[in-house]
């Protein structure tokens, strides 16, 4: 368990996001605990918008550049009728 004064909170709000273990916000002049900080599990935000499909979803040979290349070629001949 970590203890962090309310001074060092408001430099440092980071402390919250890499929070790894208990966190234990203390008044040091007064010498109280004022709260404990429990680390939550994080969840993947693709796993939850992926829903119901998450199992349809086809795995690619190719890099993430020639995927981006190809939908844009595709965008473009959508919008200007170009094929290539």
């Amino acid at each position: 368990m970590r203890s962090v004064g309310i001074g060092e909170i408001q430099k440092n709000t980071a402390i919250f996001n890499n929070l790894s273990e208990t966190l234990q916000i203390v008044d040091k002049r007064r010498k109280k605990v004022l709260a404990l900080v429990y680390p939550i599990k994080r969840d993947s935000v693709v796993e939850r918008l992926a829903g119901k499909y998450r199992d349809r979803i086809e795995t690619s040979d190719l890099s993430w550049d020639e995927i981006k290349e190809t939908a844009m070629k595709e965008a473009m001949s959508e919008k200007y009728g170009l094929s290539s």
